[in-house]
């Protein structure tokens, strides 16, 4: 078991990052899943930072990329350029190819660039020109999302932010660690050096044991539960909010749900999920899938209210009939 070390990961990366410890426990649950996050917060809430200070701690190949909208597909997965000296065309390749992708700012770009980057994501390989190019491995892409300043953003269309295992919600720190945050970064002699804890085959045996974390089968039928309380609403008793949703969340929501779930227990020194294990995490991986309509935008109705919702009323012993 490799909880001590991921205590110590934990540790190393709070020598940099103040008062994240969510955005860090997810980015890790990303990565230990093979699941892949989208942050969503305002300008500097130390998200770059923190995916940095990660990947060193992880000791992982690092990327930043800045999407813009008059950024082509070539300029995230690489291309073929003429060499004069050979006369034959050789593959370059782009910043996607790295253990740990930042795709800062993801609604910035137009939707060949994000449908790249998804692509990328969802077959772990890339192809330029005739060849095709498998990725590293571990492969994980962390997006950020900004939701203010809209003007000039091309969003991500439901179906694509479906690939993301979760969509987490950064919010703005308390007193004392902003308080903490001033004092580090207001002080130019600070040093952000941190140590490597983890190797890629670390990150290899932690899948595999929470692979082996055991799941009570009244705790998979919550699961599903919960999923078609998203798309049969009312069936759940859920009348008010039925009238809110558009379309429910996909087969991928119970499948990350499910990984999630492992990941929390394993990462608690478990190798058994409780149902609190399931709550904890149902809205990162839920929130982002709930399709709402005009008139929960107009009644100022979040997924996240809705998902909070699901969680109060729909029953973990009630009996579910798989068809």
């Amino acid at each position: 078991m490799h909880q001590e070390k991921i205590a110590e990961v934990i540790q190393e990366v709070k020598k940099v990052v103040v008062g994240q410890d969510k955005m860090v426990n997810r980015l890790l649950i990303g990565l230990f899943t093979n699941g892949h996050i989208l942050l969503e917060g305002v300008p500097g809430l130390a998200k770059t930072l923190t995916v940095n200070t990660l990947a060193k701690v992880l000791h992982l190949d690092f990327n930043r990329i800045q999407f813009t909208p008059d950024l082509l597909p070539s300029d995230l997965i690489g291309t073929m350029i003429y060499n004069q000296q050979t006369a034959n065309f050789e593959v370059k390749k782009g910043p996607i190819f790295a253990n740990v992708i930042l795709a800062d700012e993801v609604n910035r770009s137009p939707a060949k660039v994000q449908s790249a980057l998804l692509e990328a994501m969802q077959e772990k390989q890339v192809t330029i020109g005739e060849h095709t190019y498998q990725l590293d491995r571990p492969f994980l892409v962390l997006a950020t999302q900004n939701p203010v300043d809209q003007e000039g953003t091309y969003p991500l269309p439901e179906a694509q932010v479906d690939r993301f295992m979760m969509k987490v919600h950064i919010d703005y720190p308390s007193k004392s660690d902003e308080m903490e945050v001033m004092r580090r970064m207001s002080n130019m002699q600070y040093s952000s050096e941190v140590r490597p804890i983890l190797s890629k085959q670390d990150i290899f045996e932690i899948r595999n044991q929470i692979n082996a974390v055991n799941m009570a089968e009244p705790l998979e039928h919550y699961i599903i539960e919960l999923v078609f309380a998203t798309r049969f609403p009312q069936q759940y008793g859920l009348r008010d909010e039925a009238k809110y949703i558009m379309f429910g969340v996909s087969p991928r929501a119970s499948i990350n749900l499910n990984l999630a779930s492992k990941a929390v227990a394993y990462m608690d020194g478990r190798d058994y999920v409780l149902p609190e294990d399931i709550k904890e995490i149902a809205e990162d991986v839920l929130n982002h899938r709930i399709l709402l309509n005009y008139e929960a935008e107009a009644d100022n109705v979040s997924t996240r209210s809705l998902v909070k919702t699901l969680l109060e009323k729909v029953p973990i012993n009630k009996s579910v009939t798989l068809k």
